[in-house]
């Protein structure tokens, strides 16, 4: 890990992190932050949720809170799982202190240690919340990066208020999109305290194959229209909504195949549902669920496809989006949060409103028919990769170290194992 004299230690601070048990939850932090922290140092904590009784909770819902080992070593990255109290669906107005109280101890250690300068939190509450009182209690600056429950909290006037806190409280406030930016406006918060930085695409895992090659890794035919969708099998994705479009698309496209690419997500998992749904329609034939798979073989499936969808009802920056074109796929997608800034012109795709499957449809259709350039979308998500999102973040994060180092009130810092 690099360490060069003046460069800030920035922690993580973020509960959806993955783990060997969860390997596949909040990879979009672990992609954006362990970039960073090729050009300074990091560790991230990753606070989890605990109740004594949870355990018996997984015997009605398998996979719920799954937990994590206290400590993992991930790419030369120091991760620490700390537990936090939090009742499941109960007293969420506290999870933010009960956060920020379980992960104090590691937090107090590392400081000790020498290697916590910057705090940097991802998602508004109880992240944030919770960060910023850490920072406080450690003085040491906070950043925060909104990520797209920050609109639905905005929403609620008790949790409104404790992100509006945060918010205030933070050094510094990133948004993945200029949505969210303007969420944390509507929230009171100066306008130029909020810097949109949004996600990249790495070219290097998301090239396109040759089509041909992509489905007869898959076993699908050369010569049928393939939609396709990447994410976690819950509601807010909206899986089941291109699933009941799909008997009205086949009379269209006949032999049209849906690829649905994920599974189970710490929000939840819909798979039983949504295999229900196809049984239901008769599109066994058509609908092929893949699980989920790591970054580096999701190009397969991606270049084995005609146009991916997503039918979310809420995203921050959709980086599948990226991905999707990175590998030559035209998109169409809800305008929900960050998406009608990716997909930001009609060569790209179609956005159609969220609620109106009539829209949505129609928008497959044409997409399925029409011809696209894909050069001209690759060279676009080609000018979206990590690098300067990554120069950004770390000019940041060096900026507040010096400001703090300046500041009368330095945190004292004794160096020490951890």
């Amino acid at each position: 890990m690099p360490d060069p004299a003046g460069l800030p230690h920035v922690v993580v601070f973020s509960s959806l992190f993955p783990s060997e048990r969860q390997p596949m939850a909040g990879l979009f932090i672990r992609e954006r932050m362990f970039r960073v922290g090729r050009q300074m140092p990091i560790a991230v904590v990753s606070p989890v949720p605990w109740f004594p009784l949870q355990a018996l909770l997984r015997r009605w819902r398998p996979g719920f809170r799954p937990g994590a080992a206290p400590h993992e070593t991930q790419q030369g990255v120091d991760v620490w799982f700390p537990r936090f109290f939090s009742v499941p669906g109960l007293f969420k107005r506290l999870d933010g202190l009960l956060m920020a109280l379980g992960a104090w101890p590691r937090l107090r250690r590392l400081q000790r240690a020498g290697r916590l300068d910057v705090l940097d939190a991802h998602f508004g509450y109880p992240e944030g919340y919770a960060a910023t009182l850490l920072g406080r209690w450690l003085r040491v600056p906070v950043t925060l990066t909104l990520r797209g429950t920050e609109a639905r909290h905005a929403r609620d006037p008790a949790l409104a208020r404790k992100l509006r806190q945060a918010l205030q409280r933070a050094s510094r406030v990133f948004a993945v999109s200029d949505s969210l930016r303007q969420v944390a406006i509507g929230l009171g918060i100066p306008p130029e305290k909020v810097r949109v930085v949004g996600n990249g695409v790495d070219l290097d895992k998301f090239s396109p194959l040759p089509r041909a090659e992509a489905r007869r890794r898959l076993g699908l035919p050369l010569d049928a229209p393939v939609l396709i969708t990447v994410g976690g099998l819950v509601e807010r994705k909206g899986f089941h909504r291109v699933i009941e479009l799909l008997p009205a698309l086949r009379r269209r496209h006949p032999g049209l195949s849906y690829l649905v690419v994920g599974g189970p997500s710490p929000e939840g998992d819909m798979t039983a549902a949504l295999q229900q749904q196809v049984a239901r329609l008769r599109l066994g034939d058509a609908v092929h669920f893949l699980g989920p798979l790591p970054p580096e073989e999701l190009r397969v499936p991606l270049s084995a496809a005609d146009v991916f969808v997503l039918a979310s009802r809420n995203e921050g920056w959709a980086n599948v989006l990226l991905e999707a074109m990175a590998c030559g796929l035209p998109v169409v997608a809800t305008d929900v949060g960050g998406n009608a800034e990716v997909v930001c012109g009609p060569s790209l795709g179609l956005v159609v409103p969220f609620g109106d499957p009539d829209a949505l449809q129609q928008a497959l259709d044409r997409a399925l028919s029409a011809s696209w350039d894909t050069e001209a979308i690759r060279s676009y998500a080609q000018r979206n990769t990590w690098n300067q999102r990554v120069q950004v973040l770390t000019e940041e994060f060096c900026t507040l170290h010096a400001r703090a180092s300046t500041a009368p009130a330095t945190v004292h810092r004794e160096v020490g194992r951890v």
